[in-house]
C-alpha cells in the first residue's frame, strides 16, 4: 500500500450521473479510494451527488460521434481534448474504462510515459467480439497498458481470445462489489408457500433478456408477479408482450431509480430474477439483491457461475420454461428458498467496494512505481 497519494486520471465517456451500473461502480469505487487523488472526465448533464466521489469532475466538450462515418474524425478531436487535459493534470497513472472505446483510444494516444491500467467492464468486450473496429481498438489499448483487469476468470479469459493471448501476463481478475454498510438485509426469514413477488432490475434491451422472465410468469404453475425496474429501447415490446400474454395485472413497470432507492425496496419482495441471454461481465445487481436477502433466480451464462457460485437457483439462458421451472421450485420449498437467502448473504460479503478498491490501489502502486524505475 503507498503512502502518498496517487494522482490518477480516468474517466467515462458519458453524462456524470448513475446511468448505468459502470457508472455506479465507479462512482463507489473511487470514493473508498483515499489513497488517490482522483480526476474523471465525463460528461453533461451532471448529478452533483455522483460527481463528490471524484476530487475534480472535467467535462468534456468534444461531440459524440457514433462508429461509421465520421467517427475516426471524433477520435482525433478527442484525442486533442484529452491531450491537453493530460498536459495540466500530469497524472501518475491513466484508468482506462472500457479499453478499446473512444476515451480509452485517446488516453493511449497521449499518454506518453504515463502508465496505463486498463479496466473492463463487459460491454466493450461484447462489442468488440461483434466489430472488428472495437476490437482492433481493444487490441490497442491492451498493448498500451501496463495491466488489464477484468471482474471475473470467464470476462479475462474473453478479453484474452480477443487479444490473441498476447497479453495474458497482464490479465488480472479484481472482483467487483458494492458498499457493504450501507446494505439492509432480510429481518425475517421467508414464509409461505403461495405465489412470489418477484423483481428484476436492470437496463431493458436484448441481451438483458427481461421477456425471457415475463413469459415464464405465463408458464409458470404459481400466479407469480414480476416487477421490472428500469429503461430502456425494450420496453415497449415488454409492456406489449406481457399484455399479450394476458399478465398486464401481474406485472408491473418502474421506471429506472437511484441505487439507493432500489436498496430501499429490495426487502419487499421475494426473489430476484436475473435473465441476461447473451453475455454479462459480472452481474452485480444479482450481488446486490442477495446482500438484501432475496434469493436470486439466474440464467447460467459465462462469469454468473463465478460471481454467484452455488448461492443461487441456475436455469437456462434465454428459456422461459426452464426459469418458470426454477421459480416454482422456489415457491414450494420454504426451507430451500431460506438456504438460498442465507448462502446469498454469505456469497455477497466476498464483494465488499473497500476490497476492490485496495485491491485496485495496491496493483495501481505497483505499476506507477515500477515505470519510474
Amino acid at each position: 500500500m503507498t503512502t502518498k497519494l496517487l494522482n490518477v486520471l480516468t474517466g467515462i465517456n458519458r453524462p456524470a450521473a448513475p446511468s448505468s451500473g459502470g457508472m455506479i461502480l465507479v462512482n463507489d469505487l473511487y470514493r473508498a479510494m483515499p489513497e488517490a487523488h482522483t480526476t474523471f472526465l465525463g460528461r453533461t448533464p451532471v448529478d452533483q451527488g455522483w460527481g463528490d466521489a471524484f476530487d475534480q469532475l472535467v467535462l468534456l466538450s468534444t461531440s459524440k460521434h457514433p462508429q461509421g462515418p465520421g467517427y475516426g474524425a471524433y477520435v482525433d478531436e478527442l484525442t486533442r481534448e484529452v491531450g491537453a487535459l493530460i498536459e495540466k493534470i500530469r497524472p501518475d497513472v491513466i484508468h482506462a474504462q472500457y479499453p478499446g472505446l473512444a476515451l480509452s483510444l485517446a488516453f493511449t494516444r497521449t499518454a506518453g510515459d504515463i502508465p496505463i491500467i486498463a479496466i473492463a467492464h463487459g460491454p466493450d468486450v461484447m462489442t468488440a467480439e461483434r466489430n472488428a473496429s472495437e476490437r482492433q481498438s481493444l487490441n490497442q489499448v491492451a498493448a498500451a497498458s501496463a495491466s488489464i483487469v477484468a471482474p471475473t476468470p470467464a470476462l479475462a479469459a474473453r478479453i484474452d481470445r480477443l487479444t490473441g493471448r498476447r497479453f495474458t501476463e497482464r490479465l488480472t481478475v479484481i472482483p467487483w462489489g458494492i458498499p457493504l454498510g450501507s446494505v439492509r438485509g432480510r429481518d425475517q426469514p421467508s414464509v409461505g408457500t403461495g405465489p412470489l413477488s418477484l423483481v428484476h432490475a436492470g437496463r431493458l434491451d436484448a441481451n438483458k433478456s427481461t421477456i425471457t422472465a415475463i413469459e415464464a410468469l405465463s408458464m409458470a404453475d404459481q400466479p407469480h408477479r414480476l416487477t421490472i425496474i428500469g429503461d430502456g429501447p425494450e420496453e415497449e415490446s415488454l409492456r406489449e408482450r406481457a399484455r399479450s400474454l394476458g399478465l398486464q395485472d401481474r406485472v408491473v413497470f418502474t421506471p429506472f431509480m437511484p441505487r439507493q432507492q432500489l436498496w430501499e425496496r429490495l426487502p419487499e419482495f421475494d426473489a430476484f430474477v436475473f435473465t441476461t441471454a447473451g453475455s454479462e461481465a459480472f452481474g452485480l445487481v444479482a450481488v446486490e439483491a442477495q446482500a438484501h436477502g432475496l434469493p436470486v433466480a439466474f440464467s447460467n451464462v459465462a462469469g454468473m457461475a463465478d460471481t454467484l457460485g452455488q448461492a443461487g437457483n441456475a436455469f437456462t439462458a434465454g428459456n422461459p420454461a426452464s426459469l418458470a421451472s426454477a421459480l416454482d421450485e422456489l415457491a414450494r420449498d420454504v426451507r430451500w428458498r431460506n438456504a438460498l437467502i442465507r448462502a446469498g448473504e454469505s456469497n455477497s460479503r466476498r464483494y465488499n467496494i473497500t476490497t476492490t478498491a485496495r485491491q485496485l490501489v495496491d496493483m495501481t502502486a505497483k505499476v506507477v512505481s515500477a515505470s519510474r524505475c
